[in-house]
């Protein structure tokens, strides 16, 4: 979904009380270092997988934490719930499509909203599958595993400019921003659940005893996001990885030929070299398979979406970790144009790529990161003299931050880094990333390591 950069101030509901409701359900380390205050903006700390409840907002009708799989089945009824938007017709599932791995349902660049489903936002909608527990977001993130602890810079933290940490947080940007779901204030997020199908079961859940939750407004929105987040943590719908790799990592399938050439060009460094931001070996011991991305933040010089209402202006850019949607690093220069790596996973699925869904097509994307500085013309446009402007959507001062690695750094001789047939090979490979992959199960099966010796050593 395109994130906003407020959240407008409720009505009824205090700075001081929104912000103890979030950093209260915040886990216990997050909350002992939290010294964020509730200034207008979402803001966040900590981690969050699992979520903890330790606020005053942690006890359900039986005076107990509620139990996970009904928050689990509430937070599934709010998510796919279109009554909580201005419209009436747009929920989280709307953008988040559960058929297509909880990413964008079309090829649009960026989903419709507002209160008549005609404002357009300026980012593409990320898949929420295989994200539910990133790191919190830092400035200096090091990877003894991955990186021989080396300061890899940005990391971590939700949405495209990595701004929130939890995803009760982030799950309120879409409820309030004005090109989304289009609540005026969380005072109207609440009117709007009192009236909702399964308001009554809300209630009985998660009301102590002689007391009403519904009645209780930081009381709902802090359940309500808690819901979403357990939800969020489902297995079978957020990271069930039931694709041909993760079945061939089970030994319960093996690669074709050309999907076998394809992985060893994803890890090869000096041809895909995909591998380096999207890894495809487990390289924390908390994940025994491979999410395919690091968190980490890269300026590609993407084309700029002219399809898109904010760029009519000629004077907007959106520049990720520097704004305008996030504003305390806006002085940080070397950040400008830098996302966050999305994950590969089930992006054979998609149909728009890159925060401004600029591309349409997974091969249009392997192409542009062949071609970009071999053949520009074919992806950036002309000005008047017939020169191309490279890398047109960053201001001429940060064109310097994007990412000239391979295989966007040609061979000698200009030539690209993969041919034809390898980029083949390679989108057979990235095909195998799919969920719903169908196997016959067997026992005793070990997960294998896939990395011949030399690709191992290279990583």
């Amino acid at each position: 979904m395109n994130w906003i950069e407020t959240v407008t101030k409720p009505k009824r509901l205090t700075r001081l009380g929104l912000a103890a409701l979030l950093v209260g359900g915040m886990p216990l380390l997050c909350a002992a270092q939290s010294h964020a205050a509730w200034d207008g903006r979402v803001l966040a700390c900590g981690d969050d997988a699992p979520p903890v409840l330790n606020s005053r907002y942690n006890k359900g009708a039986n005076g107990d934490a509620p139990p996970a799989d009904q928050l689990q089945a509430l937070g599934r009824k709010i998510f796919s719930d279109p009554s909580l938007s201005a419209s009436g017709q747009q929920s989280c599932a709307s953008c988040h499509s559960p058929a297509h791995a909880y990413g964008p349902p079309n090829g649009r660049s960026v989903q419709p909203g507002g209160p008549r489903l005609n404002q357009q936002g300026v980012r593409s909608t990320p898949s929420l599958r295989y994200v539910h527990a990133p790191q919190a977001f830092t400035e200096h993130y090091v990877d003894l595993m991955d990186n021989n602890g080396q300061d890899s810079g940005p990391a971590g933290g939700r949405t495209w400019d990595g701004r929130v940490n939890q995803a009760r947080e982030q799950a309120l940007m879409p409820l309030l921003d004005p090109k989304e779901m289009a609540n005026a204030n969380l005072s109207e997020v609440v009117a709007r659940l009192r009236k909702a199908p399964y308001a009554a079961e809300f209630n009985a859940l998660l009301s102590p005893p002689g007391t009403r939750i519904l009645d209780d407004e930081e009381g709902v929105i802090s359940w309500l996001t808690t819901a979403i987040e357990f939800f969020e943590q489902s297995p079978e719908d957020f990271h069930p990885f039931t694709s041909k790799y993760d079945a061939y990592l089970r030994g319960q399938a093996k690669l074709s030929p050309a999907e076998q050439r394809g992985f060893n060009l994803f890890n090869d460094t000096q041809k895909g070299n995909c591998a380096t931001c999207h890894p495809s070996v487990a390289t924390s011991s908390t994940f025994i398979y491979p999410r395919f991305t690091d968190f980490e933040f890269f300026a590609l010089g993407v084309p700029r979406n002219r399809q898109l209402t904010a760029n009519r202006n000629p004077a907007f850019y959106d520049l990720g970790l520097c704004g305008p949607l996030r504003q305390d690093l806006v002085d940080q220069t070397a950040y400008c144009g830098k996302f966050r790596t999305p994950t590969l996973r089930n992006a054979a699925l998609r149909k728009s790529f890159f925060h401004n869904g600029v591309l349409h097509s997974l091969r249009e994307v392997v192409d542009f990161y062949v071609t970009r500085d071999i053949t520009p013309e074919r992806w950036y446009p002309k000005d008047a003299h017939g020169r191309v402007l490279l890398y047109d959507d960053l201001r001429t001062a940060y064109r310097g931050n994007v990412n000239q690695d391979a295989p966007f750094k040609p061979l000698p001789g200009n030539k690209p880094r993969l041919s034809e047939r390898e980029i083949q090979d390679l989108m057979a490979f990235l095909n195998t990333l799919s969920d719903g992959h169908e196997v016959t199960p067997r026992a005793n099966r070990t997960i294998r390591s896939p990395l011949p010796r030399h690709l191992a050593t290279a990583r």
